[in-house]
């Protein structure tokens, strides 16, 4: 249930529902492994900005759509998402406190823990291992932090989310 002082709640999804599309735009073959990971940007900013709002169950059904619209496993994302998006809440009050350059840091950490449980679900089915070009989206989404991080600030005091 919503209490009445939150508000701005369709931009938290306006942003998502941006992010699930700029991840499912198709791409020249040759930037394909350099596809920033944008539903896991947008769902770590929030859940830093507000872990009260946007939190595991946010992040399990962000992930379910990630799944249906990539046609992948059901529920891998939602997992891969869900713990990311809990350990970002756990530290969120440390990671904000870094200057922007330097959340970049646990912000990849937690990039390559998703990429390390997809690629877990990923063995889990059978399916051959990927090449080292597997890793490359989390490093894109580090450095694109610096970016997407103030994008997503102004958006929220522009449209005064709480």
């Amino acid at each position: 249930m919503i209490s009445r002082g939150e508000r701005g709640g369709w931009i938290i999804i306006a942003t998502l529902l941006v992010a699930l599309i700029l991840t499912i735009i198709p791409l020249p073959a040759m930037a394909g492994p350099f596809r920033p990971p944008w539903t896991l940007l947008v769902l770590l900013y929030w859940s830093l900005a507000l872990p009260n709002r946007v939190g595991v169950g946010v992040a399990w059904v962000t992930g379910l759509l990630q799944d249906v619209l990539l046609g992948t496993l059901l529920g891998a994302h939602a997992l891969a998402f869900a713990v990311a998006i809990y350990l970002s809440i756990q530290l969120y009050q440390r990671i904000r406190n870094f200057p922007l350059w330097q959340q970049a840091i646990p912000i990849l950490l937690l990039l390559l823990l998703v990429r390390l449980i997809l690629l877990w679900v990923h063995e889990l089915t059978g399916a051959g291992s990927p090449g080292w070009q597997y890793w490359l989206p989390a490093l894109t989404g580090m450095l694109l932090w610096p970016v997407v991080f103030p994008l997503l600030r102004f958006m929220r005091r522009y449209h005064q989310v709480t």
